[in-house]
């Protein structure tokens, strides 16, 4: 991590303050046309960010009076730092020269003597230092901006990497559950019609009719699943129709179980809240019918002013269940939903014999 830089005025006040000590080190106060120089290039420092140039050109009649040159080479190192002229900072940095070796109002420059070329070289130098790091500033500038550049488009193109292995796993999965699931269910949505019709029995046929009319609403919900999968990140849409409390007493009815609602619940709750009852409710019913052949089950829910409560208790099952495939994450996506909303999930048995799975969710939940 780089150090973080002080705030640009804590940093103008201290060139400030460092060229009023050089000012006060130069300059002679029983001279005041040059100590009005010298304050006058010590104070244009707060105008450098803005305007670099101009406060370079307002240090100089202090470099050319006096000494006190601490503020024209701050303001030339502004100035390189800033600007992409070479050949405007290759006539600055010679005018600095050219005005630090010239001490007015009674200039001493004589080329004849060798020493003013060793002055010369040693003014040109201190006047190419601010110059070679403000360019070095700025390059370190540019290159991290162009790192951070660099950065930003990795990371997209990951995302489109990411984006396009998703792609085609989601045509993949498509096509098979198009190919292999949706033929399977049509399968036995049409046996479930003829032994409908062709049985005597009439148990047999309204199981049949239940059976028929389930793998109907499986077909339809597995259209939905593969357009939206075929969509591949087109725009957002919903897996399935999102359920509510009104579709509640349907879904019971439909459990294939004998079972019973109890609530008090109003459609003014958010539809998070809604679609995490209904499907709390969908799962526990599920899982009777799984796991507990010939039990019955009771469905109750209650509001108070800030609390939803669930409750789906079973009776212990007459028959032995038969042996089903389940990846049992049922319950625990309905405690990660629940989580996700505040809220909390319990299950375990019932001294009966039984089964009880309770959900508690704010009421206010989003």
């Amino acid at each position: 991590m780089s150090p973080r830089r002080p705030p640009a005025p804590l940093l103008d006040a201290v060139l400030v303050g460092a060229s009023l000590l050089d000012v006060w080190g130069h300059v002679d106060t029983s001279e005041p046309p040059r100590l009005i120089c010298a304050l006058a290039a010590a104070f244009a420092l707060l105008l450098r960010r803005r305007l670099p140039l101009l406060t370079f050109l307002l240090t100089l009649p202090a470099v050319l009076v006096s000494d006190a040159v601490f503020a024209a080479l701050a303001a030339l190192y502004t100035l390189a730092s800033l600007t992409r002229r070479r050949a405007l900072l290759t006539v600055c940095a010679v005018v600095f020269t050219l005005s630090d070796m010239t001490a007015l109002p009674s200039p001493e420059f004589d080329l004849s003597a060798p020493s003013t070329f060793v002055t010369l070289g040693y003014t040109a130098a201190t006047a190419a230092a601010p110059v070679f790091l403000g360019q070095l500033v700025q390059t370190r500038r540019d290159l991290s901006l162009r790192l951070a550049e660099i950065s930003r488009a990795r990371d997209h193109e990951r995302q489109l990497t990411a984006q396009t292995v998703l792609a085609k796993e989601r045509t993949a999965l498509a096509r098979e559950m198009h190919d292999v699931v949706s033929h399977q269910v049509s399968l036995i949505a049409v046996q479930a019609g003829v032994l409908q019709v062709g049985s005597r029995d009439a148990e047999v046929r309204q199981a049949a009719a239940t059976i028929r009319r389930l793998s109907v609403q499986t077909l339809d919900e597995l259209r939905h699943m593969v357009s939206v999968l075929r969509a591949s990140g087109g725009r957002p849409t919903e897996l399935i129709p999102q359920p509510s409390l009104v579709d509640l007493p349907q879904l019971v009815d439909n459990s294939g179980i004998e079972a019973e609602l109890h609530t008090d619940l109003s459609g003014g709750l958010p539809p998070p809240v809604q679609r995490a009852v209904y499907r709390t409710v969908q799962e526990a019913l599920t899982n009777v019918r799984k796991h507990a052949p010939g039990a019955t089950a009771a469905v109750r829910i209650r509001h108070d002013s800030t609390t939803v409560r669930v409750t789906v208790t079973n009776t212990a099952p007459t028959r032995p269940a038969l042996p089903l495939p389940s990846a049992h994450y049922g319950l625990v996506g309905l405690r990660q939903r629940a989580e996700l909303l505040g809220g909390t999930v319990t299950y375990g048995p019932t001294t009966e014999g039984g089964y009880r799975l309770c959900l508690e969710l704010p009421a206010d939940s989003t």
